[in-house]
């Protein structure tokens, strides 16, 4: 028969792998011992967290067990977790990633067209962002380069692919409407721009 420090050791790494609580009914089983016995090794190790002062703590939920953070914590916790602040995309940025996303593959001149000022800067913003990339070359004179959307495009606005973007017939209009909004939602983004806003 496995010894008490065995037991105890096993269960540690039992309620780690488990996730939710514990029953020690199905801890017992696994060295055929009484539920009570099981029990009892479970609240020693409650007790020897506590007396250690251990960020990690056993709980007991209706006679189950299982590993939680010590509530002290919480607030580092959170700051662990809390996500990075990010620097949001100007207006320009996002005028050409809208005219990308909806008239890609897009060669930088029929970009600049449509907003009637050069791009060449928030481009390579976009790029370097992971947002847009190269997607070959035209057939046109001189074979400038086409761009298109990425994934972390898809990711960032909450998009499967691009079939989920919203109908937009005329883009050009879209560019110069009033106000820019741009929402995250998972199944839709409202992109409309302003036409005063910097690179």
């Amino acid at each position: 028969m496995a010894s008490k420090k065995t037991i105890k050791s096993v269960f540690e790494s039992l309620m780690f792998v488990w996730g939710e609580p514990l029953d020690p009914k199905l801890a017992a089983e696994l060295f055929d011992i009484g539920k009570s016995e099981a029990y009892a090794c479970f609240k020693e190790l409650q007790e020897e967290y506590e007396q250690e002062g251990r960020g990690i703590i056993i709980r007991e939920i209706n006679g189950s067990f299982q590993y939680v953070s010590k509530y002290e914590n919480a607030e580092y916790i959170e700051r662990l977790f809390s996500p990075a602040k990010q620097k949001r995309l100007s207006q320009s940025a996002l005028e050409v990633l809208a005219i990308i996303a909806y008239k890609q593959p897009v060669t930088r001149s029929e970009i600049e067209s449509i907003r009637g000022i050069k791009c060449d800067r928030v481009l390579e913003g976009l790029m370097k962002k992971g947002l847009t990339e190269e997607a070959g070359r035209s057939n046109g004179i001189g074979r400038p380069i086409l761009y298109g959307t990425t994934d972390t495009f898809l990711k960032h606005f909450g998009f499967k692919n691009l079939k989920e973007l919203p109908d937009i017939d005329d883009i050009e209009n879209v560019i110069h409407s009033e106000d820019i909004e741009v929402e995250t939602d998972p199944k839709q983004i409202s992109l409309s721009f302003d036409e005063q806003g910097g690179a």
